[in-house]
């Protein structure tokens, strides 16, 4: 009698044990088994460690690269392969952000229950929302300058139609670069990285300033150079008497350096956090660099900082969603890569009425400022930035909108070292905002 007491102590043990190990197990597959399915030791999907499934296409149908059992196919134009690659990846996998990365499994077809197997016979395909012919014109334009970005999304539905970083290279004849080397290439700087923004910031500035304080009533009479506590806060030239749609059109570092004086720091940095320009985007399972910024509590730092300088850093992806929130209302779609992912919307960013007056002075600004001629037949509204860096050449950028509502788009042209942001960045710009607009 005890022996089987004994024997049924043992089964029930191993009875637990079994199940404990399944429940086990099912956790496991369940947590783990997209990557147990997807690892690159997995010759049905992978050939010589390269992904051998899947196609991805532009929003218009055009191939941009295709798995095969015989490497990657990519586009027959080697500007778009090259004004892609960030955006599509290369055969090595240098970039991380990139879809060939980022959607393996969407390429591959994993699915839990089925595996890697799909049952209609066929793997996954993926159609990007990006314009490839706008983005090989954004990287010809780009192209004469050592590094630069250039994004322009759609502001209601959230698809990136342009999404170019370079200095970028052919995936078909990837370079071989040094130990040392510190050109950043495989970085993707749309979604990577963070720039001084110069006087695009102003329009955060007078943002605050619109909402914070009694700005129909701001004056200020420039004189070239703005002393505060010793130190001279200049501009290019004296501007004479300007209101703050005058100082944004002329951007005036005296007058908006007065204006972070005349708002409380907790205000500006306020704003920067409300206008999304330090939050990460989660754009279809990639996150962009969040900027940062400070605001000390002294005249000279905080003028600095209201003008786009000081320590401000901005994200380019970030900077463009808050331009298209100018534009619409107060709030824009979030940004998004895939075509068949669903549409959303961020927070109200701006009070209607505030985005409403920052939008009229941006439309201002190229109307009596930038020249509508640069812009033939585009209704745009903008703001330049030189943003200085020590020891180099300034940064020229370019950010704004179209107001025109069968072509919802904001954008955001950075240009490394390039000078100023009218000569260098507004070129770019409008040459990339044609193609979309034009198809010219």
């Amino acid at each position: 009698m005890r022996k089987l007491e004994r024997r049924a102590t043992i089964c029930m043990l191993l009875a637990a044990v079994l199940v404990i190990g399944t429940l086990l197990f099912c956790v496991r597959f369940v947590r783990d088994g997209r990557d147990w399915a997807l690892f690159y030791g997995n010759q049905g999907i992978y050939t010589d460690g390269m992904l051998s499934s899947g196609a991805i296409y532009d929003r218009d149908g055009a191939l941009l690269a295709e798995n095969t059992e015989n490497g990657i196919i990519y586009n027959d134009d080697a500007g778009i392969r090259t004004a892609t690659v960030h955006a599509v990846g290369d055969t090595r996998g240098n970039i991380s952000t990139s879809a060939m990365s980022v959607f393996r499994s969407k390429l591959i077809g994993y699915n839990l229950l089925t595996g890697t197997y799909k049952l209609q016979g066929k793997n996954e395909d993926l159609t990007l929302t990006l314009d490839a012919e706008a983005c090989r014109t954004a990287y010809e334009w780009l192209e004469p300058y050592d590094a630069g970005t250039v994004g322009v999304y759609d502001y209601t539905t959230g698809e990136i139609l342009v999404m170019v970083s370079t200095p970028a290279y052919d995936p078909l004849d990837p370079p071989e670069l040094d130990p040392d080397d510190d050109s950043g290439l495989y970085i993707n700087r749309f979604l990577s990285s963070t720039w001084t923004p110069g006087s695009i910031f102003k329009t955060v500035t007078a943002a605050a300033a619109v909402d914070r304080l009694s700005w129909q009533d701001f004056s200020y009479n420039c004189e070239g150079t703005r002393t505060v506590e010793g130190q001279e806060i200049t501009c290019t030239h004296a501007h004479g008497n300007v209101d703050l749609p005058g100082a944004l059109r002329e951007s005036c570092n005296g007058a908006f350096s007065l204006l972070a004086e005349q708002l409380d720091p907790a205000d500006l940095e306020e704003y920067t956090e409300r206008l999304g320009l330090t939050h990460q985007y989660d754009i279809n399972g990639v996150k962009n660099a969040a900027g940062s910024f400070d605001f000390p509590g002294d005249p000279v730092s905080d003028g600095w900082a209201g003008v786009g300088q000081y320590n401000d850093q901005i994200n380019p992806c970030s900077f463009m969603v808050y331009m298209g929130a100018v534009a619409n209302g107060g709030k824009s779609a979030e940004p998004r890569l895939l075509a068949d992912s669903d549409i959303a919307m961020t927070g109200q960013m701006l009070d209607e009425g505030t985005a409403i007056i920052i939008r009229d002075m941006m439309l201002q600004d190229v109307a009596e400022g930038y020249g509508e001629w640069n812009f033939p037949g585009l209704s745009i509204g903008a703001k330049t930035g030189t943003a200085e860096v020590e020891g180099k050449a300034p940064n020229a950028m370019f950010a704004g909108f179209l107001t025109d509502p069968d072509h919802p788009y904001a954008f955001i042209v950075c240009i490394e070292n390039a000078g100023g942001g009218l000569d260098n960045a507004a070129p770019v710009a409008n040459a990339v905002l044609q193609q979309l607009v034009y198809g010219e």
